[in-house]
């Protein structure tokens, strides 16, 4: 938080070289976030139910619990490490403290909404498909949005972190 207070997020290069490359790592895994999931499934509601409740014609299986959980298990550790700093760079993007709000809070119910979309497609309803299709756009904008801000920030180069006088809750 001293960078932010002091202004020496935008005149510490060995920082802005940090965000930026650790942006181009976020980069890389929404890439392959959309190629995963679109090598499983694509944007109709079909597609997504057919990936988890199976289907006969095509000898697919169904999702399994453990399968389900296996996966849970370890997006909803590595989504939220990956989301705590993340969002945690919008603390230094100089916007009023309602939209960064906004961006911190969209990403991680997105990333709720992805996960727990999948079960309940599996074990609820076929028609939460949409939930599913919903989460991931959704995801997938807020992590675009926020790499985008991030480095915008860092290229900007404006000290002034916080409107209108707004301290930031240390």
């Amino acid at each position: 938080m001293r960078f932010v207070v002091t202004g020496e997020w935008s005149r510490n290069r060995l920082l802005q070289t940090i965000v930026v490359l650790y942006c181009v790592y976020v980069a890389g895994l929404w890439l392959t976030n959309s190629l995963l999931y679109f090598e499983k499934m694509s944007l109709t509601p079909e597609s997504v139910t057919t990936y988890y409740l199976g289907d006969d014609e095509s000898f697919r299986q169904p999702r399994s619990y453990q399968g389900l959980l296996e996966v849970s298990h370890f997006h909803l550790f590595a989504m939220g490490m990956l989301l705590l700093v993340l969002t945690h760079l919008v603390l230094f993007i100089p916007l009023s403290n309602r939209i960064k709000a906004w961006l911190i809070v969209l990403p991680f119910l997105s990333a709720l909404v992805d996960e727990g979309s999948s079960w309940l497609i599996r074990f609820v309803h076929p028609l939460f498909a949409w939930t599913k299709i919903l989460g991931f756009l959704a995801l997938q904008t807020s992590l675009a949005a926020l790499v985008a801000l991030a480095l915008w920030s860092v290229f900007r180069g404006n000290s002034k972190n916080y409107q209108s006088g707004e301290r930031p809750d240390l």
